[in-house]
């Protein structure tokens, strides 16, 4: 009876060690899950928008170049403004692959109202947690662990892994010496490609 009771025992403590161990596995597959969202693997999504105001012509600004900026026609002293009456295209460059598959163009632009933007076109990367829009002060390409030693403004994250997308820049920052933009997953400090802005 003793050893029955033993058996009983030894039993009822293996059915709660595996409930336990089951418990355990399934938390850790939810949490990684969670954490490493694999399905984005799958998963693409499409913005296409249009610059706030009528945009520069794209054969007087190629990608591959420095643009020339559009000189404002002066109607009297008071015209006489660094700022243009359309938007204009101060620095671009085209996409490299780093950790991700990435084509497109990157370009530095001001707006008629002197303000400044981001332009990403004809992007194509990959989906995937926190991947945000970064202007850094590195070089584009080559070791993405980099990225975070250096100086970078924060655009926010990524409005779609394809189109064509604006990321306002705020209002007094510092745009000397930022040279690259960056898809930057925050989550896992991985770069998904770059571009130089020159």
């Amino acid at each position: 009876m003793n050893s029955m009771n033993r058996f009983r025992r030894l039993l009822r403590a293996h059915r709660i060690l595996a409930a336990v161990a089951g418990l355990a596995l399934v938390s850790l597959v939810v949490l990684g899950a969670a954490l490493f969202q694999p399905w984005r693997l799958f998963t693409s999504s499409s913005l296409n928008e249009a610059l706030p105001a009528s945009p520069v012509s794209a054969s007087a600004t190629p990608t591959d170049q420095a643009p020339t900026p559009t000189a404002p026609t002066p109607t009297s002293s008071a015209t006489a403004t660094s700022v243009p009456s359309t938007p204009v295209i101060l620095s671009s460059g085209t996409f490299q692959s780093q950790e991700h598959e990435t084509t497109g163009t990157a370009q530095l632009v001001q707006l008629a109202d002197g303000s400044h933007l981001l332009r990403l076109e004809n992007l194509a990367s990959s989906d995937g947690p926190d991947v945000k829009v970064w202007l850094s002060s590195l070089e584009a390409g080559g070791d993405w662990f980099k990225y975070r030693s250096g100086r970078y403004v924060d655009l926010g994250a990524i409005k779609a892994t394809h189109g064509n997308h604006n990321y306002a820049i705020p209002a007094g920052t510092d745009l000397a010496g930022l040279t690259a933009v960056v898809l930057w997953c925050d989550r896992f400090s991985v770069a998904f490609g770059s571009a130089p802005l020159t």
